[in-house]
């Protein structure tokens, strides 16, 4: 199934500074076509703030880093 990230959000991350843990997220789940809704609800936080991750807007905080740092190694 394609979750069919919008282009605007693609660019966003595009130009976002790879640095970033929630940046790195995004582009895995980019990659691997994870929509923003599972992430939210794997790690019990919003939409908007993974969507936020996602562009570089803000960026996760502990204990949250833990969990993103699981999810990027399983995917």
């Amino acid at each position: 199934m394609s979750y069919g990230y919008t282009a605007r959000l693609i660019q966003k991350n595009k130009e976002a500074s790879g640095r970033s843990l929630g940046v790195k997220l995004g582009r895995l789940c980019i990659k691997h076509d994870l929509s923003v809704s599972e992430v939210a609800n794997t790690l019990g936080v919003s939409r908007q703030a993974v969507y936020n991750w996602f562009t570089g807007v803000n960026t996760p905080k502990p204990p949250l880093t833990d969990l993103i740092e699981e999810l990027i190694s399983e995917l």
